[in-house]
């Protein structure tokens, strides 16, 4: 009760200037107000006052609609982009160089020993049938081919299309393998990769325009099955170490050697080494551009130890990118020929992206949610390696195991034919999964500083025909102390790095509508259509004020008025008389008469004479003492 009085008291003293009604507290508005519409409605007579009202009317509607598209606009958080170019000295990028063949035959061979006489068997069977029915008796390693077989399928009549095993095994009740031989020189019949799981009732068939693509991919699945049940410290001794493959190292005057580059594992390309990564050593500068001042390297593939299935490429695979960055050198490298010497001016971007909420972008990653199973190489956050570890998650989440292609949690195991035969179905399923890829997408984000390397590749041959026997017998003579030529033009690869020019652009996003533009656009077409300013917003925000008080008040008013007719209701009789309240004071076993009246009598029975008015004794509980406050709250909220 106490705080309801105070609360009544503290908004009759707040409450000043335009009265307790709305009809005055309107008028006083129109007549105080800056804004020039609503003076003119009250001053003027009542033709113009209609006009007028219209007008502030639509104009008030066309502010509004203004506003709308202005704060809409600035909502949409879009962003403008700026060019601008520096000079400086900058730092040489990271290289990444890999062989395009991950392993060397020579070491893998024990390993793919079944698998090679099975592609072997293949080929035999496309290129010449007749002669592969002489060479049927040899003996196969059949589980590896009934796991995943290619098949032939005959499109010719879509409503029935006929599949065929390689090796004549028909699948559609065909037995007779000059019926395959047909089939398979006919017009018409491509080649597919057949996927199963749950023991062979559920199965999907690849398809490929070409055999080389077929046999290709087939033999990458078959060989990543075989390399994932290998430890990685094996693999990395089976393929090509630094001191073989990096023959010579210069960076701008300053000599080095396969020690100078860091070596991790990729396992696409096994064995790759990086320059000037930054992860233990400071990042080199380039002193000037110029092909002088860059890096220069003579390398060896050895591709005579290629392996002939696995590695149809030959050359060497080399990415640019920034410190402490992970390369992936798969997606984002190129290859230098072999027996050239390939030339590499270099343009640096720079890309700065404003963040949350203008670029959906990420300074570390920390904000993405998607494990990171590249952390283990301590190096920045970057869209590559979220979507990669979004991908192995999943894989991870539907097929229970990992793909040897990418970094494997702890406690997971790589997928294989032993342990898990249906991967391969599972993983197809998943790598042609539109859903999967957007989820990857929608939940990984840009990187927000970014650096990118533009470069202009120019090749020629080298050595040339005049200068490759003396530079074989150095090269030969530097690695293998031999006088012989142990090395071919086939074989050796020159790479030159550099910086084309200090210049560097510079992309940076800015806001296109930040909140000057926004303030300028509502004040703009706030005095244009109705001549007000940020004071008349205030007016009008102090005008809702006292329309709050008011309502508050009256409400208040309504509240107390309605208590008090509850409380007369409860007695059922007419209010005593001033007789019978004096005669309750003096008497105190006085009881009023509470008998009915007729409806037509008046408030005092006819033969009861009018009662003498008196003066009643005195309410001796109004003597009590009481706060002053209290008092003062009971009078002002009688008065209201």
């Amino acid at each position: 009760m106490h705080v309801k009085k105070y609360l009544l008291k503290c908004l009759h003293r707040l409450q000043k200037g335009p009265g307790y009604t709305y009809k005055e507290l309107l008028v006083w508005y129109c007549d105080n107000t800056n804004t020039h519409g609503p003076k003119r409605i009250i001053c003027e007579g009542p033709k113009k006052k209609a006009v007028w009202f219209l007008l502030t009317l639509l104009f008030t509607a066309l502010v509004c609609w203004q506003w709308g598209i202005f704060i809409r606009t600035y909502l949409s958080w879009e962003v403008s982009v700026s060019l601008s170019v520096g000079f400086k000295t900058m730092d040489f990028p990271a290289v990444t160089i890999c062989n395009a063949s991950p392993f060397k035959y020579s070491k893998v061979k024990h390993l793919l020993k079944d698998l090679d006489e099975l592609m072997e068997a293949v080929l035999e069977r496309i290129l010449a049938p007749e002669l592969s029915h002489a060479n049927a008796t040899r003996t196969l390693n059949s589980s590896i081919w009934n796991h995943t077989p290619l098949v032939l399928i005959d499109e010719r009549n879509p409503h029935h299309p006929m599949v065929l095993d390689l090796f004549g095994d028909n699948h559609n009740g065909l037995t007779n393998s000059s019926a395959s031989e047909k089939i398979c020189n006919a017009h018409g019949c491509k080649m597919a990769m057949r996927l199963c799981s749950l023991n062979g009732t559920q199965c999907t068939f690849r398809n490929f325009t070409s055999a080389t693509q077929a046999v290709t991919e087939w033999y990458s699945l078959q060989a990543t099955n075989i390399f994932a049940q290998v430890p990685q410290q094996e693999l990395v001794e089976m393929s090509y170490p630094g001191e073989q493959m990096i023959l010579a190292c210069l960076f701008g005057a300053e000599p080095c050697n396969y020690r100078n580059f860091t070596s991790i594992f990729y396992p696409h390309y096994g064995n790759c080494y990086i320059f000037n990564w930054g992860m233990t050593e400071k990042a080199l500068p380039s002193a000037n551009p110029g092909t002088e001042f860059g890096l220069k390297l003579i390398l060896d593939i050895g591709q005579e130890d290629y392996v002939p299935f696995l590695a149809s490429t030959a050359g060497v695979r080399l990415m640019l990118h920034e410190q402490r960055s992970y390369p992936f050198i798969r997606d984002e490298g190129i290859y230098a020929m072999s027996g050239t010497e390939t030339s590499i001016g270099v343009l640096v971007d720079k890309l700065q992206r404003m963040g949350e909420p203008y670029s959906p972008c990420t300074v570390n990653g920390s904000e993405v949610p998607v494990q990171n199973f590249y952390s283990d190489y301590n190096t920045t956050y970057s869209i590559q390696a979220c979507l990669r570890s979004c991908f192995q998650d999943h894989m991870i989440r539907s097929c229970k195991c990992g793909h040897y292609l990418y970094p494997l949690p702890r406690g997971e195991k790589y997928c294989n034919n032993r342990d898990f035969p249906d991967w391969a179905h599972c993983y197809s399923d998943l790598q042609m999964s539109v859903a999967q890829r957007e989820t990857c997408i929608g939940m990984c984000k840009e990187s927000c500083n970014d650096t990118q390397y533009k470069m202009t590749i120019s090749m020629a041959d080298w050595p040339s025909e005049a200068s490759e026997d003396w530079i074989f017998h150095v090269l030969s003579q530097e690695r293998d102390q031999s006088t012989n030529i142990t090395l071919s033009r086939k074989g050796i690869v020159k790479l030159n790095i550099y910086f084309q020019e200090f210049n560097y652009r510079t992309i940076e996003e800015s806001a296109a509508n930040n909140l000057v533009w926004l303030l300028s656009n509502l004040g703009g077409q706030f005095g244009f259509w109705m001549g007000g300013s940020v004071l008349c917003l205030i007016e009008f925000g102090e005008i809702i004020i006292d329309f709050v008080w008011i309502t508050i008040i009256k409400l208040v008013a309504l509240a107390k008025s309605l208590r008090q007719r509850r409380a007369q209701a409860s007695y059922s009789g007419p209010p005593p008389t001033v007789a019978e309240l004096v005669e309750a004071h003096t008497n105190f076993g006085f009881q009023p008469d509470t008998a009915p009246r007729s409806p037509n009598t008046g408030p005092y029975p006819s033969e009861q004479a009018l009662p003498i008015p008196g003066t009643p004794p005195p309410n001796y509980d109004s003597l009590r003492l009481q706060p002053l406050d209290v008092i003062e709250c009971d009078s002002e909220g009688d008065a209201i």
